[in-house]
């Protein structure tokens, strides 16, 4: 292991032009940057529907989506990608509120999809009626973008509803709908949005779309320009709107003529492990005194410590607090498994463990940071957190950070390509400037798949279904015109027939119909219409870990409780029991569909090996290259004595899936996966003694697969079996 350390130029972002700035009302000595100027000009253009803003992390994208409600009275519905984020948001809006004073008072409300369960059930009206009711008293409303695609989908609603009747009205109602840090979706969901986008433009009058995303998805673009929409993209790169000052005196100059710091200069530093299991955990357990001193020798420092795995963090969570307790220092997580409060708060400490569920868009005010990442654009994502603040408020008094510093827990073959040659791209200790430094990471480091496929493949199975809705009895007269320009829009957009995929979608249902005994549903459409999919392996967790009883109640996959964690079984009966004896009203929705129940004990200290198991030959399975839906599905881990009651649950479902007869290893590093991607190995009765040469991905991770799988079939082309 070695270290190898650059450093990062501070950044600087343009003022917006004085004279356009003086039309505006601005709190007493606030100033615009140039691309929220730009933002707030394009979002007023009656020529322009959709609004991209690229500015980097940290540049203030967030006031740039805000500003037509606080200067023109707009109505916004702001989409984030995590409750997380929006939680943060929640509280910035607020600020901002509360600094410009508009004059209609826009009232704010945060909308999660247990947010709205726990809403509807203690005033004991619908689902759909706490919708209404929630979006009828907001002018801002906080959600995630799978509200608006479900509404859209006549979620929430009974049968004979006419599907337009929360939509019709939240689209009349909202003006601008914003969706924040976009470049974390992949193609299921820039799909979803997609035929969302055109559903409301021919149902309602204009709309305006700002898409905040400092990496924008090229294939929204292309597929946005395709389909008519008027797009206006905001780059300040582009148009030399950022500084990287060389000098103190040269960065002292720039704030002389007005231009803001955006984020500090940062020493990093590149940490090469070997790309083996626990290797980051294993070389912070060896250096958690040494991380330790950097805070009693830096005191008033923050930090963050960004991981893959959420059993990792549990794992380091008990060292780190203490060793830092002993120090009155605070240490808290914050992961998919953490509790609501302790999350809430986990930002306050002065150390904060966690995973994915705090590196995109929450705002930290920390001056340490160490980081694991999954490819290049995860790198940059998680290394974009650090540097956004000079310090911090504590007890009323202001505390100045004392430099920015960062550790990234990286690959050695990674460090090898940054640093090694004739003419290595980066030099030891050497400064560079944050573009050309971005684009170094994204050439050199993993890049993950993007999936363009899907659009051709599976996006217009949601455009069907959305254009059944508008045959429905209820608004079949009024959307005679607007259903047939839809079609148009969607083959035009997605380059298929409708008709074809429509006869995909009945075929599915009768092979459904065939394999289960008439039971009613098509698990292959309900997938391709979701917005982020749904795990058939989803489990409901009651963590005996968790401090506060009523946040004991979670839900996690089964691959991840077999590998990590210390766990016994429940009854789902014993488990909403449990539920009840909290006294408290707790979203029971998302416990409807899980395949079973246990009670979190422990997180094991090194992962157990496990895999799918199928009690026949699935020699005819695997050659069927294709999405299918398979049944008799168990498990095999014989060191687990209540797998058998996990295999009796799993081997009754039908699951939507896609079998490879290679190695779950090769298939990620050919076909270029993302790191949470739903793939795993499988062993029929033929092969369940040697290692597995199978593979099985379940859900949308499935029609994922379906568009790459040919890659690895032996032989060119791309034909589409339905």
């Amino acid at each position: 292991m070695s270290i190898h350390s650059i450093h990062l130029k501070s950044v600087y972002s343009a003022p917006a032009d004085p004279d356009e700035q003086q039309k505006i009302d601005l709190p007493h000595n606030w100033r615009l940057s140039w691309h929220q100027m730009e933002t707030l000009k394009a979002l007023r253009d009656p020529n322009i529907d959709v609004v991209i803003n690229t500015a980097m992390t940290g540049d203030g994208k967030s006031l740039a989506g805000s500003l037509t409600v606080l200067q023109d009275g707009a109505y916004a519905i702001a989409m984030y990608p995590t409750n997380e984020l929006a939680r943060d948001q929640e509280q910035q809006w607020s600020r901002y509120i509360q600094a410009f004073q508009p004059s209609n008072e826009p009232r704010i409300s945060r909308i999660s999809g247990q947010d709205l369960e726990v809403y509807a059930n203690t005033a004991k009206i619908t689902k759909a009626t706490a919708l209404e009711t929630r979006t009828s008293q907001s002018e801002v409303l906080l959600t995630n973008p799978d509200i608006l695609h479900y509404l859209h989908r006549k979620a929430y609603l009974n049968k004979d509803d006419s599907p337009d009747k929360l939509w019709g009205r939240i689209d009349k109602d909202f003006n601008l709908f914003i969706f924040d840090e976009f470049h974390v979706f992949m193609a299921p969901q820039i799909a979803g949005v997609i035929n969302t986008m055109l559903l409301m433009r021919r149902t309602n009058r204009q709309k305006k779309f700002l898409f905040l995303s400092a990496t924008p998805e090229a294939q929204l673009l292309d597929r946005l320009t395709l389909a008519g929409f008027r797009i206006k993209v905001i780059d300040p790169l582009q148009e030399q709107k950022y500084q990287f000052p060389k000098t103190p005196s040269a960065a002292a100059e720039l704030v002389d003529r007005g231009w803001r710091q955006v984020t500090r200069s940062i020493d990093l530093n590149f940490i090469d492990l070997e790309p083996v299991a626990k290797a980051s955990e294993d070389w912070l357990k060896e250096n958690a005194s040494q991380i330790l001193k950097h805070f009693i020798d830096n005191p008033g420092s923050k930090g963050a410590i960004i991981l893959n795995s959420v059993a990792a963090v549990k794992r380091l969570l008990p060292l780190f607090q203490t060793l830092f307790t002993i120090q009155g220092l605070k240490v808290s997580e914050n992961t998919g498994l953490s509790g609501k409060t302790v999350r809430e708060q986990s930002l306050a400490a002065d150390l904060v463990i966690g995973t994915s569920s705090i590196d995109v868009g929450v705002d930290f005010q920390i001056n340490f940071l160490i980081f694991e990442s999954s490819d290049g654009g995860n790198f940059i994502q998680r290394l974009g957190r650090l540097g956004r603040h000079d310090g911090y408020i504590r007890n009323g008094e202001q505390i100045n950070f004392n430099g920015f510093i960062a550790y990234a827990l990286v690959p050695k073959f990674f460090v090898e390509r940054l640093f090694d040659g004739d003419k290595p791209p980066l030099i030891e200790d050497g400064t560079f400037d944050r573009p050309f430094f971005h684009q170094i990471i994204r050439e050199n480091y993993r890049q993950i798949n993007d999936f363009q496929g899907y659009y051709k493949r599976w996006a217009a199975v949601q455009s069907v279904q959305i254009c059944r809705q508008l045959k429905h009895k209820t608004i079949e007269k009024q959307s005679t015109e607007s259903l047939k320009a839809l079609v148009a829009d969607y083959e035009k957009v997605f380059d298929v027939s409708l008709k074809s995929i429509n006869g995909c979608i009945f075929k599915w249902e009768k092979e459904w119909q065939q394999l289960s005994g008439d039971k009613p549903g098509n698990p292959i459409r309900e997938d391709a219409e979701s917005f982020r999919g749904s795990s058939p392996l989803l489990c409901g967790i009651y963590d005996a870990t968790e401090a506060n009883p009523a946040e004991r109640f979670k839900t996690y996959d089964l691959p991840g409780i077999l590998s990590n964690l210390e766990a016994t079984p429940m009854t789902k009966v014993d488990f909403l029991k449990s539920i009840a004896q909290t006294g408290e009203v707790i979203a029971k929705g998302r416990f409807n569909h899980c395949l079973a129940f246990v009670r979190l004990q422990a997180y094991r200290e090194e992962r157990s090996n496990w895999k799918f198991y199928y009690p026949g030959d699935l020699t005819e399975s695997l050659n069927q290259w294709k999405v299918q839906v398979l049944a008799g599905i168990e498990v095999w881990q014989p060191d687990n004595p209540w797998i058998g009651q996990i295999s009796k649950q799993l081997k009754t479902k039908g699951l939507v899936c896609y079998l490879l007869p290679r190695a779950v290893t090769e298939v990620r590093l050919r076909l270029q996966l993302p790191m949470h991607f739903q793939i795993y190995p499988i062993c029929d009765r033929n092969t369940i003694h040697g290692s597995p040469l199978y593979s099985i991905a379940f859900g949308q991770s499935a029609l994922l697969l379906d568009i790459l799988a040919y890659r690895l079939k032996g032989r060119g082309g791309e034909v589409w079996v339905c």
